[in-house]
């Protein structure tokens, strides 16, 4: 099974162990909320992997491990397989320090070849990890889906599915931490949309994990300034992934 794995089923393999980060996790993201195949792959990735993390005891590598994996890869020549190879290293590198990262043996022994395989890496270091949300809208399968980045304190929102009503607009919101400060606006939503937004240092230390999102409807445009804001059509929580 080493080289004969789809795109698609490795895209989903990762995204079950929590791997993808940036675009990659927000197409993963949008993929799922809107494809029923993809979503069920996901859940087939989780139950087949899942089981693996009581089978494997953690490690605590030497550092020179993560170096000759890295000198293996680029020694091998500069083709498509090994920059994909390489950008996996380095996810794996970020996902330190979670439950998914001590599966991560076990998904390299699909997609190394037997050389590789003798040197199966083994986070280190933990890292401050993305949070994201699935909301869901209404009594439809559709999900509003929100990534946190705190490495770029970026937000990326997919709606993807989502149409507009031509009458209202609505808006996102962080509940912050501390019940004396008014909620955050993260903006209005763009249905059918992929958003990458920057945050504000100030809004960025507000996520945490468990943080809660609100989903309001607004007039066109947003809240108007001086009036509160509209009614809550949806809501999410913030986890780390």
């Amino acid at each position: 099974m080493s080289d004969d794995i789809p795109p698609e089923d490795m895209m989903a393999a990762e995204y079950a162990l929590g791997l993808l980060e940036g675009e990659e996790l927000l197409a993963a993201r949008s993929r799922e909320a809107s494809d029923a195949a993809f979503a069920q792959e996901v859940v087939f990735w989780q139950d087949r992997l899942a089981p693996l993390l009581d089978e494997i005891d953690p490690q605590t590598p030497r550092a020179e491990v993560w170096e000759r994996i890295s000198a293996e890869l680029e020694s091998t020549g500069d083709s498509a397989e090994i920059v994909s190879l390489t950008a996996r290293l380095r996810r794996w590198k970020i996902a330190a320090g979670s439950a998914a990262a001590a599966a991560v043996a076990a998904i390299t022994l699909l997609v190394l070849s037997p050389a590789q395989q003798a040197v199966a890496p083994v986070p280190q270091e933990p890292v401050e990890a993305p949070l994201a949300a699935s909301i869901p809208i209404g009594d439809t399968q559709l999900r509003l889906a929100v990534t946190y980045l705190p490495e770029r304190q970026e937000l990326l929102v997919s709606s993807s599915g989502l149409t507009a009503d031509g009458v209202h607009d609505h808006e996102l919101w962080l509940v912050p931490q501390s019940e004396d400060t008014p909620l955050l606006s993260l903006g209005v939503i763009e249905p059918g949309v992929e958003r990458r937004v920057t945050l504000d240092a100030a809004v960025a230390s507000e996520f945490a994990d468990g943080s809660a999102l609100l989903l309001t409807r607004e007039p066109l445009g947003g809240k108007p300034e001086g009036v509160d804001a509209g009614p809550v059509v949806a809501e999410g929580r913030m986890q780390v992934i």
